[in-house]
């Protein structure tokens, strides 16, 4: 089974026995690198598919809350190389399949041949690339379809028809439904035209739709579930990690129906 395969596989196997699959995303390095690698073996024992922010710059569809991870992260030291180097570290006592959010520029720095020997060699499935549009994608998606990575697409609910097929035909993995036309961490109103989005992407896409942006409380994730195959959560995440929070409570608190 290809790594990208993989994913589907876990995603599918956790929305039939537990409703929903759950993606927790945090931010490499934060709130502290000394502790990273232990957050991350905690988190993947709740999470079916954990998601690991690269921190950048100018993180453009973020909002404050992994914008200021982010920096804090940078400010500590955090580069894709060591991040790299932890995932190596504690390969062996992560069980969920990996994906990596990362803007473009730092795995252009990193090289794409390299990104994807390095991926495969620290359990890393797939990649989110946000400002990266699929007609510019060739060149990473050629790198990291040699190693069997995936590339997972974003839609919205502002995706015209045409396109929504193209990005959910390209997608490998699973598709990665935006429940918000705006930065991470909003509230995406809980409406009908969600549910009827998100059924329009469920019918399109052969591979499992997971919706992210605004994923708070175990009230959302039950809206969702009917309704897509997983739930990303980031900044509600990465707030209880701000605060010294449990997460592993938390993220198990969503299932609570």
């Amino acid at each position: 089974m290809l790594p990208h395969e993989t994913i589907t596989a876990v995603i599918n196997s956790a929305n039939e026995a537990k409703g929903i699959a759950l993606i927790p995303f945090i931010t490499a390095g934060y709130p502290d690198k000394e502790n990273f690698v232990e957050t991350l073996s905690l988190i993947s024992q709740v999470g079916d598919v954990v998601e690991i922010g690269i921190p950048f710059s100018d993180p453009m569809a973020d909002g404050m809350t992994i914008q200021r991870s982010s920096y804090k992260a940078i400010q500590a030291g955090v580069t894709l190389q060591w991040i790299f180097e932890q995932l190596n570290l504690i390969k062996d006592r992560v069980s969920a399949p990996l994906v990596m959010m990362s803007y473009l520029n730092p795995l252009l720095a990193f090289g794409f041949d390299a990104l994807a020997e390095r991926a495969v060699d620290t359990g890393v499935c797939a990649f989110i690339v946000p400002d990266l549009p699929l007609e510019e994608s060739i060149e990473l998606s050629t790198s990291l379809d040699r190693k069997g990575i995936g590339l997972i697409q974003l839609v919205t609910p502002i995706t015209p028809k045409k396109r929504l097929i193209r990005l959910c035909k390209s997608s490998k993995g699973f598709v990665y439904a935006v429940t918000i036309t705006g930065i991470t961490g909003g509230d995406h109103g809980r409406s009908d035209d969600l549910i009827s989005y998100l059924d329009r992407v469920m019918t399109v896409s052969e591979i499992p739709v997971c919706a992210g942006f605004g994923i708070r409380t175990a009230e959302d994730v039950n809206i969702i579930k009917q309704h897509a195959a997983g739930v990303i959560v980031g900044s509600a995440l990465v707030e209880v990690l701000e605060r010294d929070d449990d997460p592993e409570e938390f993220l198990r608190s969503l299932r609570i129906t």
